[in-house]
């Protein structure tokens, strides 16, 4: 097999590194638990490992040359990141107002209940499931993921050598490359917690993410 892994690997960094889908989640995991950034992470691969297959064995080919099948894919994106921002959203509303109760009733005692960060008050193994779940919708539900597979990726492709063996190779370097980022990223991430345990900014930090969702998820909808 003889590609051009420079340029191969080019492509693939510039595409972690322009934010979209995958790393919102992964960042806003991060910053309600470490743990749950890299289940985040971890998701959000194994969802790449999908459109992978699905471009090494055709499914890509026959779904980008199906119209309903696309755009069905690309609703069901959208819908689930606009869920995402509507629940995050909504959490941050609902944290308010505990806020508010909590000093409220501190105003009436002498002492006030402490408030868990974020990501604190689940088990680890639902944390976990919770992240992984997360990244792995956001990603395999993405058309822009797919559409990678499908268009960019063959052009690095040695039209001597086998077509499936060679799609698995550079898509198994694509999901280490990434594995390698978002930890990093979450590693990163995770140090503004000490920042969102502040009540005020932890609010607004999920009142910013959850919107961003929606309007990440209209703007996938709207797509042509």
């Amino acid at each position: 097999m003889s590609v051009d892994l420079i340029g191969f690997l080019g492509v693939v960094l510039v595409a972690y590194v322009v934010p979209g889908p995958d790393f919102l989640v992964v960042v806003r995991s991060a910053t309600e638990h470490p743990a749950k950034g890299r289940a985040a992470a971890l998701g959000a691969q194994a969802g790449l490992c999908v459109h992978m297959l699905a471009a090494a064995i055709g499914l890509s080919v026959i779904a980008a040359r199906s119209p309903v099948v696309y755009d069905t894919n690309k609703l069901l994106g959208a819908a689930y990141l606009v869920y995402l921002g509507v629940r995050t959203v909504l959490a941050a509303r609902r944290g308010a107002r505990e806020r508010a109760v909590g000093r409220a009733a501190a105003d009436d005692g002498p002492y006030a209940a402490p408030q868990a960060p974020p990501g604190e008050g689940c088990s680890a193994w639902a944390r976990w499931r919770s992240g992984f779940a997360q990244g792995f919708f956001t990603n395999v539900l993405n058309p822009k993921a797919a559409l990678f597979f499908l268009s960019i990726l063959p052009q690095f492709v040695d039209g001597g050598g086998s077509r499936t063996r060679q799609i698995f190779a550079l898509g198994i370097l694509d999901v280490l490359i990434g594995v390698v980022y978002w930890f990093a990223l979450v590693a990163v991430a995770a140090r503004l917690r000490a920042l969102l345990a502040r009540p005020g900014i932890r609010h607004r930090w999920e009142l910013t993410t959850g919107w961003l969702f929606i309007a990440i998820g209209i703007g996938v909808a709207a797509a042509t």
